[in-house]
């Protein structure tokens, strides 16, 4: 019966869905990259664009797309933002099936403008279908999972690591799977799949949310702004004795009778076109005034690193001489790391407490990524400041074979089983623009062993971290405003991690990369010293208020005439 009742609760469908969900999506991350490349002769100069485009509007967008989640229903939300995402990749997948099939009628038609329309058309739709994907991971993971959770702040510490224990599987298996059916199928047999899939799974989520949106009756309320609705029923009851659902439809037909339509039409047209700016505004202003303000930036700060398993520390890998079964096992290791961070989490905030959870977290991510630093002045590195940044830039993009192959801002080594180039399959170490019948001199690995081994031993601090600033955020963020706020942390992340991408963008040489590893660990140390400042006004508060005795009582128990010890 408890088996039952586990698998037919609340949670249990939330992480169903969740899982579902996450699938659709790393699969699609992962193939519309390799799609891309494909399409444009394995250029990385859609998937380039691509990325701009995501991350561009999720910084602009962010606060207004976190608005929009405060002010609706919550049922309305998730079920609009699911279907809409779910629709785009949909819509693009059978777009990229016609281009496949089509490509060179389409290259012949207007000198190649309609392609080229095509290809804008499916970055369009794909950056509406992220755009949506942000809302659900907003309402669902920031705003249904603590209500779900009720007041249960351990509950709630276990639920978010269920969830990113979540992430961190589908990470690895959804690529994995796409990335099978495209090599021994297709592309157009993957683009296929995957809109078959949305279909079917946009079809059980909307189910299962349903089911606990009926199972959790507390989804249904939401607090918008309580200060005003208090102030106005004061002022009902101030009018005269009434019951109070007659001072609900008197609160309700003042608002509907005390504005002149002629009023409300000049208000409505010199506001809508500001509207979004100023929710822009008022977003970034109330994340700024937010008691976790620093521990936010903090958790932002560590997007702008290399040190992890992205496109740009994998190609600088193959590079090293790693072969492609190697970095997936690497891969593998990180997922398992990142587990064991989540486990790790659950544990010491029940012995330690949140705000410490985050400090140890923190010591531990930057102990581990010291070996990063120390790999720099290793044996092997291939660290060269005289070298330009700019040298032979079109060489190492479009001239050698792995590097196109490695594209997508989420975790990449799959894509090498996608794509199937040779060098990666046959675990090769001599790079692609080498002469096969020269034996170069093989490059010690001890720099990128130690860099790979700090990068993963630093995952278990990392998703520790990550949890600590999420749970601090759904506590802290009052209801009325955890969308807005949260849509501003996305945007933050996603700024700095467009800097490291620009980082990487002016200094592409492998023989700058050491370069670009010490700012990495000086921006995640940066970021754990706010987090640190942050937990030092935390605790002090914590400290004050157990620490400061009762004036009542103190007085009481006071010798008469004796204010002094008062």
């Amino acid at each position: 019966g408890s088996v039952v009742a586990y698998f037919t609760s609340a949670k249990f469908l939330l992480y169903l869905g969740h899982a579902l969900s996450t699938w659709g999506d790393r699969m699609w991350h992962f193939a519309v990259s390799v799609f891309l490349v494909e399409l444009y002769g394995n250029s990385l100069l859609l998937t380039a664009v691509y990325g701009l485009v995501v991350a561009g509007s999720v910084l602009l967008l962010g606060a207004i797309i976190g608005d929009w989640v405060d002010k609706n229903s919550r049922l309305k939300v998730a079920q609009t933002s699911l279907v809409v995402q779910n629709a785009s990749v949909i819509l693009c997948g059978v777009i990229l099936m016609i281009i496949f099939l089509f490509k060179t009628q389409l290259l012949t038609l207007y000198h190649g403008w309609l392609l080229t329309m095509c290809y804008i058309l499916v970055i369009t739709i794909a950056n509406i279908a992220n755009l949506a994907s942000t809302a659900t991971a907003i309402t669902i993971q920031r705003d249904w999972i603590v209500v779900v959770a009720g007041e249960d702040r351990s509950k709630l510490a276990d639920m978010n690591a269920t969830i990113r224990r979540i992430d961190q599987l589908t990470n690895i298996l959804a690529p994995m799977a796409v990335g099978q059916i495209m090599t021994f199928g297709s592309p157009m047999i993957g683009c296929g799949f995957i809109s078959g899939w949305n279909l079917m799974s946009m079809c059980v989520e909307y189910l299962l949310l349903w089911k606990v949106y009926q199972k959790t009756p507390t989804l249904a309320l939401k607090s918008a702004k309580v200060e005003e609705s208090e102030l106005k029923q004061l002022n009902v009851k101030k009018e005269g004795d009434m019951k109070p659902a007659e001072g609900v439809q008197l609160i309700v037909e003042k608002d509907v009778t005390g504005f002149e339509p002629q009023q409300e039409k000049e208000i409505s047209c010199a506001t809508r076109i500001a509207e979004p700016f100023i929710t822009f505004r008022d977003g970034w202003v109330a994340y700024y005034k937010q008691p976790v303000f620093l521990a936010g930036m903090g958790l932002a700060f560590l997007y702008m690193t290399v040190l992890g398993f992205d496109c740009i520390t994998t190609g600088y890998a193959y590079t090293q001489g790693l072969s492609g079964s190697v970095l997936s096992l690497l891969m593998g290791a990180s997922a398992i790391t990142g587990i064991m961070g989540t486990v790790a989490f659950t544990w010491l905030r029940r012995k330690c407490g949140l705000v410490r959870t985050g400090l140890i977290s923190g010591i531990a991510q930057l102990t581990c990524l010291v070996l990063c630093a120390v790999s720099v002045f290793m044996p092997g590195s291939p660290l060269d400041l005289t070298v330009s940044p700019f040298a032979d830039i079109s060489a190492r993009l479009f001239e050698s074979e792995p590097l196109p192959t490695i594209a997508s801002p989420e975790d990449k080594p799959e894509m090498v089983f996608a794509t199937g180039m040779p060098n990666l399959l046959n675990g090769s170490t001599i790079p692609a623009n080498s002469d096969p019948e020269m034996s170069p001199e093989p490059v010690p690995l001890i720099s990128v062993s130690l860099l790979f081994a700090g990068v993963i031993a630093a995952r278990v601090g990392l998703w520790s971290f990550d949890l600590t600033v999420t749970q601090l955020l759904q506590e802290n963020v009052v209801e009325s405003e955890r969308g807005i706020i949260n849509g501003v942390q996305n945007s933050m992340n996603y700024l700095l991690d467009l800097l490291h991408f620009i980082m990487v963008i002016l200094a592409p040489n492998p023989e700058a990369f050491g370069l670009l590893v010490l700012i990495s660990v000086s921006f995640v140390a940066m970021g754990h010293i706010m987090y640190f400042r942050f937990a030092q006004k935390s605790l002090g508060k914590q400290l004050f208020v157990c620490c400061t005795p009762d004036p009542k009582a103190v007085t009481d128990s006071s010798p008469p005439g004796n204010t002094s010890t008062v």
